[in-house]
Parts: structure tokens; sequence; C-alpha cells
């Protein structure tokens, strides 16, 4: 390895793969390597649906022993879902998917004690039928929760087991909507009238800390030399990921694809206001003292379920062939979360399309060209919406994740924003876990610094807008009447 370089081992678990990369971070040098992938199918059991986390963290250890030497460990993750640990520190079962149905009604109780306005104004996180604040309350009644000694959020759990340190990391954490954005510390007030322990969460880490070293027993498996670190990170995949933009102006908006998209601005401060709340917006924590300001929509999700459904054709030649299909002839919400569960994503499409009117995709083709439509119609959305209750116009769209790699979709984005669209890295989120190790580790700069020193060693792909807004504004209008 190069004088001044130093190797970092990013574990990244999206909701549906996980991967250790390895990143080489040097003065002017950034390179990130894929040590390990591994598949994350949940698995529906009796009781509901659950993550298999232990194959998770198999998956993790095959990924270390692959990485070879590294000079840290950093984990992040998917947000919301937790594990529960007994007095012993024992993994109280699997822990329950988001999109189990244990939570639906869940939040209008919740909003019986504290209405969703007051509950937006304290903790400034959008509605979602998943939130840990829903989970822990369904799950309040439960003989496993009232064992539970401790909650760990899933990057947490992971460096739990790796470590043998207990913490919670802040830019996850704020998901939870039990965090006050303001202070960046947990709302007591909130806790308090939903009945609540805060207790039960380890203290608060910040992306940067230390959080323990390798235990022998790891080393021992994955063949790595000790002492090796762990560092807390932005565990919150999309704050890795909002860390790894390489913007070069200050005007900007971002967008990180993958499963979901997430489509917002980064702000020095929250914004609560109830116009903000009604168009169902989140402020959730990010490094340095910043403030995702973002909406969540179903992503990518939409796709990869209908190609499950298909039996795994093709995705380039599907791609391909909707990029010959006539633009926005049928649109759906990308946000409804009628799409929230899984099976059946092609049949619910076309009942979507024809319950609002429109001609119903009759292949393939037309399907994929509807999804890709109405995503880039709901990142028009959230861009736009975001400027305005923000009151920050921007001049560029940042597109990062695995949206990067579908060209189409990066025009379209383009198109219906009415910006130049600049694709950066498919594999975000582990490149800002590899950033923050490298700061906490020696390399030197701010967030700013980092992204100046992305731009000048990671390549960029630009989308300039085509066409105008009319035929957008027209397919907003669609939607509207439904």
């Amino acid at each position: 390895m190069s004088a001044g370089v130093k190797a970092y081992a990013a574990v990244d678990l999206g909701a549906s793969s996980g991967r250790v990369m390895v990143g080489r971070v040097g003065p002017d040098s950034v390179e990130l390597s894929e040590a390990h992938r591994f598949p994350n199918r949940p698995v529906r059991v009796p009781e509901g649906l659950r993550w298999d986390v232990l194959a998770l963290y198999g998956g993790v250890l095959d990924g270390l022993r692959a990485a070879g030497p590294v000079d840290s460990v950093g984990v992040d993750g998917w947000a919301v879902d937790y594990g529960l640990l007994d007095a012993d520190g024992a993994l109280l079962g699997n822990p329950v998917h988001y999109r189990d149905t244990r939570t639906e009604g869940v939040a209008e109780k919740v909003w019986a004690t504290v209405p969703a306005s007051e509950l937006y104004a304290a903790t400034g996180i959008q509605h979602a039928p998943f939130n840990t604040l829903y989970q822990l309350t369904a799950a309040r009644s439960t003989a496993q929760f009232a064992r539970a000694a401790r909650v760990l959020l899933i990057p947490d759990l992971l460096t739990y087991w790796l470590t043998g340190e207990l913490g919670t990391e802040l830019t996850n954490a704020s998901t939870t909507q039990l965090v006050d954005p303001r202070t960046r510390t947990w709302s007591s007030e909130v806790a308090e009238r939903l009945g609540i322990d805060l207790g039960l969460f380890a203290p608060l880490r910040q992306p940067g800390d230390p959080a323990g070293t390798l235990r022998p027993e790891v080393l021992a498996e994955t063949g790595l030399a000790g002492p090796v670190p762990v560092t807390a990170v932005g565990s919150h995949d999309t704050a890795s990921a909002v860390a790894a933009i390489p913007a070069s102006v200050e005007r900007f908006a971002y967008i990180c694809t993958g499963t979901w998209s997430l489509a917002g601005l980064e702000l020095s401060a929250p914004v609560l206001t109830e116009e903000s709340r009604a168009a169902n917006f989140t402020n959730e924590l990010g490094l340095d003292g910043t403030v995702r300001y973002l909406r969540n929509i179903m992503g990518l999700w939409l796709l990869q379920e209908c190609v499950r459904a298909w039996g795994g054709p093709d995705l380039g030649l599907l791609l391909r062939e909707a990029a010959g299909v006539p633009a926005l002839r049928a649109v759906v919400d990308a946000g409804d979360e009628a799409f929230l569960a899984p099976g059946r994503m092609p049949q619910r499409i076309a009942e979507a399309c024809r319950a609002s009117g429109q001609p119903v995709p009759a292949t393939r083709a037309e399907v994929t060209r509807c999804i890709l439509d109405s995503l880039a119609l709901a990142h028009r959305r959230a861009v736009l919406d975001a400027q305005r209750l923000a009151d920050r116009p921007v001049d560029v769209v940042y597109l990062v994740g695995g949206g990067t790699r579908n060209a189409l979709l990066c025009q379209l984005t383009a198109d219906a924003c009415g910006l130049p669209v600049v694709a950066g890295a498919t594999e975000a989120a582990a490149l800002g876990n590899v950033l923050v190790q490298a700061r906490a580790h020696g390399l030197a700069g701010d967030l700013p610094a980092l992204r100046r020193l992305l731009i000048r060693t990671r390549r960029r792909t630009r989308y300039t807008p085509r066409g105008g807004a009319g035929p957008w504004r027209a397919a907003e209008a669609r939607l509207a009447v439904r």
C-alpha cells in the first residue's frame, strides 16, 4: 500500500443485499473495491416478516475475512428497525421487518396521545407506518418486549456483536421519531407522554466516535490481526450516502436511490412547520450538524418486485425496451403506501393506473416505463416541494446510489426536475462510511473538504434536461385527480 494510504472496511447493509467494501484513502486518492456481497432475504414465519440477522452477521464476517488487513471498520444500514437484547446481552428473536403488518393502525393510537402535528413539531420526522416509535408501541404488549433490557438499531446491533460495546449512533437514532432535531438529543417529552423508556437505548454516539475494537473471537474468525478499531460512521445508510455527494456548489438537491429514493436538501436547521408535515418531509440528522431534509419515495423497490414477479428477466434488455415506450402514458404515486408490501407488484401498478383512468400497461416494458416515469415524477415533486418549504432554491441535483446505473432513470429525473442531474457514486453509502472513518483516523478536513476530495478523484456523469415542464405537470394533474 502506498505511503500515507490507509484501508477501511465499510459494512453497508441494504434492504435487499449487504456488502463489505474496502476503501483505500490517501491525501489525494480514494479507491473503493468490493470484498464480499451477500443477499439480505427477509423470512416470513408464522408470527410475521423477520430479518435473518444471523445470516447478515455471517455475511459481515465473511466480508471482513475477504477484506484483509484494515485500519478500521464502520457499519451502516437501513433505518427504523431494531433488535431487542435481554439482561445478558442476548438477542431476543430475529428483528421484525419494517414491512411487517404489526404497525397497522398504531399511528392513530399514538396520535390520540400526542397529536400528529405536535409529534412533528417535536421530532420533525415524517409519518411512515413503520417508524420506530410505532414499532415500539406495537411491541410493548409482547412477552418478548417485557424481557428486553436494550433496544439496538440494526447497525448498532452488528457493531455490538463485533465489539461487545453498546451505543446508539445519532444519524440513525434521529429516524426513530424520538429525537429532537434542534437539540440533537432524545426528546424526553415525547417519550414520557407515550410511556417509552429511553433507558432502553444505549448512549448516543456521533459519527467519527470510537465504537470499540473487534473482539478476539471476531479476529480469530476473520483472520485479522488486532487490534482493529471500529469507528462510528453515519450509520443510517442515507447519512453516509449524503456525505459522499460530490457537491461543488452550495445550492444543490440530492437523490439517494436504491430500494428507496430519498430526495431533498442538506440544511443547517430543521423545517418544522405544519406545511412541511402536511407535505410529509422528514428532518433526519446528518454529519457535522447538518439536517437531511427529505421525502421518502418507494424507489426502485417497485421495479425490483416486478422483476422478481417476472422470474428475473434481463434488466438491461428490459430498460432498453422501456426507453422505446412513449413517455408518461401512465404514472402512479411512487410514495403510495399501497406499494409498501411485497407481492403482486405488476398487478397493483395496473390496478392503480386503472383506478386513475389511465391506460393500463400491457407489457413488461410498459410497466417498467410506468415505474421509471413515476419515480422521476416523484423526484420532481420532492425537489420542487423541498425548495419551496425550506425557501432554498437549487441549481443542480446530485444523484447517488444504485439508480446511477440506470441511465434512463437519471435522464428522466433531469427532464422532470428541469435541472441538470450529476450522477455520482453507485456505492455512495459505503463511500461515505469510508470517508468518515478516514477523517476520524487522521484525514484532515470538514465535510466540504471530503467532497472536494471526491470531486478530484471520482468520476461523475452529467445529464442535461430535455424538453419543458408541460408533460410532467400534466402527469401530476392526472395523479391529483385520483
